[in-house]
């Protein structure tokens, strides 16, 4: 076993899960590789999150592509400690994320027990809305907590060899998985070519299918561009007409709820 020794100052879980304050248990990591999305730079993206996060009092949602392993249910009802890390991409970001034809925000998802759920009203995950298939129907969240701020760092080393895969064979990471669920194994190179840029832990229902994606129309689009000159209380409000059926651009109330 390896010793979990998690910090409840930034949001880490106090007890192993089972309520006795165990903190011997197995290591286990969500690992996601962040870049440009839906058209957003990474950068304007954490900010967007920040904003999210203390609205959200310490809570925020962290959009992703790929489906969970499905042990991350038992994972989420058990109560098991996940630190959520996140790595800037070694590559470039691919022009579809940079530049979409279109992008959707999402509106609800499955939890862990499998029941529909409405997002929470200050959660916003936005995603482009083409793939290779043709209309995305499936994105998925990492459901997130950390009291601490959301910023980019430096310093912390993060080796991916040093963890497999959670569930099936227990394969090492791929290298076209962009988010993992990942288990220690050793103890890793101390001169990785990942860091850890950003860092938090997963709660509630740990990592989620969205359901119920709405098209952004041109002035939505402008709205989202403009979510940093929202204040924290205001932020909600920004969500709610995010969501809402299209407005116009320009009018009153996306003026007046910005600015």
């Amino acid at each position: 076993m390896l010793v979990y020794s998690g910090n409840p100052g930034s949001g880490a879980p106090a007890t192993n899960g089972h309520g006795d304050g165990d903190r011997s248990v197995e290591e286990y990591v969500c690992w996601s590789r962040m870049q440009a999305e839906a058209g957003q730079q990474l950068e304007a993206i954490i900010a967007r999150k920040e904003l999210e996060r203390r609205a959200g009092n310490g809570s925020f949602f962290w959009g992703v592509g790929n489906p969970p392993a499905s042990v991350g249910n038992l994972l989420a009802r058990s109560r098991t400690p996940v630190r959520a890390i996140f790595s800037v991409m070694k590559s470039r970001p691919k022009t579809a994320d940079v530049s979409p034809t279109s992008t959707v925000v999402w509106s609800g998802y499955i939890d862990s027990e499998g029941n529909e759920q409405p997002l929470p009203p200050h959660a916003l995950v936005i995603s482009r809305r083409d793939s290779a298939r043709g209309a995305k129907r499936r994105h998925y969240a990492l459901m997130c907590r950390s009291d601490s701020s959301l910023v980019l760092r430096r310093g912390e080393p993060f080796d991916p060899a040093a963890f497999r895969n959670v569930g099936g064979s227990g394969a090492p990471v791929g290298a076209s998985q962009v988010t993992a669920l990942l288990r220690r194994v050793e103890g890793g190179n101390p001169n990785p070519h990942y860091e850890v840029n950003l860092a938090a832990w997963l709660t509630d229902s740990y990592w989620v299918r969205l359901i119920e994606p709405v098209e952004l129309d041109l002035a939505k689009r402008e709205l989202v561009a403009r979510l940093s000159s929202c204040t924290t209380e205001s932020w909600c409000a920004a969500v709610r007409e995010i969501r809402q059926a299209p407005v116009s651009v320009g009018t009153e109330p996306a003026q007046r709820m910005l600015f």
